[in-house]
């Protein structure tokens, strides 16, 4: 996972891709998805997947602020099973986060610049992920 995501698909394309119902808000495109945003999200209820509004990182159950959940974005898959913070939350809230890019740090010479990574010739990728489901309208 990365600190940051450019997510640029249309509500059309998300259902079209994840095979998905259409969400009940619109989507707009964003090329700097930072942790604590609200963003679109898959979910499996019952037997359909839906594009709900989820805010971007775990807060964990003894957390008594929200903040906590801007650092809490990545978790390694060898340990998540068991790690206190992320083992509810796999077993009962997962989601897959559409993304169509990411950003990674490239060190240019003696600065750090970003990089918008994309995969060639697909639409949107999903990245998984365990959301506290923090709905919104």
């Amino acid at each position: 996972m990365c600190g940051r995501f450019a997510r640029y698909s249309l509500s059309r394309e998300l259902e079209r891709h994840f095979n998905a119902l259409p969400p009940s808000f619109e989507i707009q495109p964003s090329y700097n998805v930072a942790p604590t945003q609200e963003i679109p999200v898959i979910v499996q209820l019952e037997d359909a997947r839906h594009i709900k509004k989820r805010h971007w990182g775990l807060v964990p159950f003894w957390a008594k602020d929200i903040s906590i959940g801007s650092r809490m974005i990545n978790a390694r898959v060898e340990t998540l099973a068991s790690k206190p913070a992320f083992k509810a939350a796999l077993k009962h809230r997962r989601c897959l986060i559409p993304a169509n890019g990411f950003y990674e740090w490239l060190r240019h010479e003696s600065r750090m610049c970003d990089c918008l990574a994309e995969p060639s010739g697909q639409t949107c990728r999903p990245i998984g992920s365990t959301l506290r489901g923090r709905a919104t309208r």
